[in-house]
């Protein structure tokens, strides 16, 4: 958890330096520190702890990336969250995803992580890559998007597409391909000849 947590907090870090400079960002989300501390005298030897946000606490996106949340979309955090999930994406060519971004206005908490590939930069993450394959179909740019020059995932989605289907398709050799005579060749099949 803590792991987790503090990695997708340095991406925030890297992500507020590029952003924080562009004219009308405004204010970046943080990932709040979680720290691991050791209880030798208590029944639970090991907790976590972290800040506490007060405050209403917004899910701006979910693990399994199907949950609709407006707040997410009209939200000044929420779009900025979005962002965030996108920079992150483009940035490690689509093999990580930080996801279940929460938390109290731009103060986020007990985030997820997927990656494509298990021990992607020694990093193996804790939710499915299929959140990484959802977020790349549901995904919609927005203005923070544009701010920081990242491309669409709808045309780099339709491109993939695309390739996938021209690979798929086999073009068929001179022996296999049937001759079709036209139409208006052909004769009805209910035709009989008559002598006359």
């Amino acid at each position: 958890e803590c792991y987790v947590q503090n990695t997708a907090r340095e991406y925030a870090r890297i992500y507020a330096a590029e952003a924080e400079p562009l004219e009308g960002f405004g204010e970046v989300p943080e990932i709040i520190p979680i720290f691991l501390v050791h209880r030798p005298a208590n029944n639970i030897p090991y907790a976590t702890v972290e800040e506490e946000l007060v405050g209403e606490f917004v899910k701006y996106s979910v693990r399994d990336g199907k949950e609709v949340n407006f707040l997410r979309k009209d939200s000044e955090a929420g779009q900025k969250c979005c962002a965030f999930q996108h920079w992150v994406y483009e940035k490690t060519s689509g093999s990580l995803l930080i996801t279940d971004l929460q938390g109290v206005g731009m103060k986020l908490t007990d985030v997820g992580i997927a990656t494509v590939a298990k021990g992607y930069k020694g990093f193996k993450g804790n939710c499915s890559v299929s959140f990484i394959e959802q977020f790349r179909a549901l995904h919609q740019c927005n203005q923070y998007c544009e701010m920081l020059g990242l491309k669409s995932l709808r045309s780099t989605l339709q491109k993939q597409r695309k390739a996938t289907s021209i690979k798929s398709k086999t073009l068929p050799n001179s022996s296999t391909v049937k001759k079709t005579v036209p139409k208006k060749a052909r004769e009805p099949r209910d035709f009989i000849p008559s002598e006359h």
